[in-house]
């Protein structure tokens, strides 16, 4: 036997029990890693007092608004009825989305403006794995707080709107989950909360500053239906609708007229989520970019 030969089984041989190279096993420090920043995050926003009463904020404004909505339609006759009672019961998620996306800006805002950011990068290096950590922890409240808003919101108007007129008697059967149509636009408006929570916070981690992030958030929302409606030319006015985000967005609330409108209900949720994504991919790239 050769002496190359020797050495390399030489080298094939287990090496001795105590001598043998200890690799780190990287999915498991990678789970490690991450579950250790999501309980860092949730700490953070569980002991945020503005978190809680942000969150009750927003149900409390989006059942108020349905319910204020709800009452404010009469229906007399049933010709002169052409109401999309589940579209009008949901109308206050077009305020509470406002509150919501407050609540999302200062979930990473707060650190920037206290300089507590550069602790949390200390803590957690891998910035991109605190930016999903924060999302997936705000996604959870927003969700579990927009459950609760869109059932109340969906029980007030079933409560008022047959008081109004709007009766079985006059092809309005009370508001049920149990209906295939009512039930995606409930579903829907919980994950529109949601989506718009990921578009404040990925906004926010591009801006840094609060007050510019809600600023921006908002006009985005806000700002882009009443461009719309200035614009005259019937082709601009449809495009700025399937492509605004709230517009879009919205779109998933509708159970009538869905060949009218200009962006089918799950298309444009998934326009929204794709303005969600642009912000969080922009935010997260900016974060391994830039200094804290």
């Amino acid at each position: 036997m050769s002496q190359a030969q020797a050495a390399e089984r030489a080298d094939m041989r287990p090496a001795p029990r105590g001598q043998q190279a200890r690799t780190p096993d990287a999915p498991h420090a990678e789970w490690t890693s991450m579950r250790a920043a999501l309980h860092a995050e949730w700490t953070k926003l569980r002991t945020l007092a503005s978190t809680g009463w942000l969150l009750l904020a927003a149900v409390a404004l989006t059942v108020a608004v349905s319910a204020a909505a709800a009452a404010a339609v009469t229906c007399p006759s049933a010709p002169a009825c052409q109401v999309d009672t589940t579209k009008l019961s949901l109308t206050g998620i077009q305020l509470g989305q406002a509150v919501v996306a407050i609540l999302a800006v200062l979930a990473i805002s707060n650190e920037y403006s206290t300089g507590m950011i550069r602790v949390t990068f200390t803590a957690m290096p891998r910035r991109p794995a605190v930016l999903a950590a924060k999302a997936a922890i705000l996604t959870g409240l927003v969700l579990a707080a927009g459950i609760i808003a869109v059932l109340g919101s969906v029980l007030a108007g079933r409560l008022i709107l047959p008081g109004n007129g709007l009766t079985a008697a006059h092809g309005y059967p009370p508001l049920s989950l149990g209906d295939g149509p009512t039930l995606r636009a409930a579903a829907g408006s919980v994950l529109y909360l949601a989506l718009i929570a990921l578009l404040s916070l990925g906004t926010a981690t591009v801006v840094r500053d609060s007050a510019a992030a809600i600023g921006v958030v908002l006009g985005l929302l806000y700002l882009f239906p009443i461009v719309a409606h200035v614009v005259t030319d019937p082709h601009w006015y449809r495009h700025l609708q399937q492509i605004a985000p709230m517009s879009a967005g919205l779109a998933i609330q509708d159970t009538t007229g869905l060949r009218s409108l200009p962006i089918s209900p799950w298309a444009g949720l998934g326009v929204l989520a794709a303005w969600a994504a642009a912000a969080l991919l922009a935010g997260g790239l900016l974060l391994r970019l830039r200094d804290a």
